[in-house]
């Protein structure tokens, strides 16, 4: 299985174990790993059984505004950006122990500007992959309502209630 890391995240493969599909054939990424893994299927001419997306960064709802005020706080302290980013990422729960990977400007504009399209999603399925989305309904990153309308038509889409946007429940 290759697993694609959230923006800025290392190691973060074992928040999604419950829902994982450890297979030589399957694909997973999460939020900004989505949006490589699906990128990987895509252009890949190797077996692809199964696209795993764990709450894939969806912000083509979002509005301009939104984008800047993002790419802003990144770029006046990236550091204390990545600690509200994971606060909200968690929320309500606390911050769970992670490993930061790279981050740079430019992964953080590709995920807010990244756009789904109904194309990307055929060229997926025209190879006999199945897609799997994963979202948690109190995610407080990502428009879940916007992500649950636009993968339905192409993948199996699970709901889960009181989950945050690492899919941990909330109780």
């Amino acid at each position: 299985m290759r697993f694609y890391s959230g923006f800025a995240l290392s190691g973060d493969q074992h928040f999604f174990d419950p829902y994982l599909k450890h297979s030589d054939y399957t694909v997973a990424g999460f939020s900004y790993g989505a949006i490589k893994a699906a990128q990987y299927v895509a252009d890949s001419r190797e077996r692809i059984d199964t696209l795993q997306l764990f709450s894939p960064a969806f912000f083509q709802t979002k509005k301009e505004s939104f984008r800047r005020l993002q790419m802003g706080g990144y770029f006046k302290d990236a550091e204390r950006y990545l600690e509200n980013f994971l606060t909200s990422c968690f929320a309500p729960s606390p911050v769970a122990p992670l490993a930061l990977g790279e981050n740079n400007a430019e992964s953080l504009q590709e995920l807010l500007y990244f756009e789904w399209t109904s194309s990307l999603m055929e060229r997926i399925r025209a190879k006999g992959t199945l897609i799997e989305v994963y979202l948690g309904l109190d995610d407080q990153v990502i428009d879940v309502a916007g992500a649950r309308e636009f993968f339905l038509p192409y993948a199996t889409v699970t709901s889960i209630k009181r989950a945050n946007h690492f899919l941990q429940e909330n109780f």
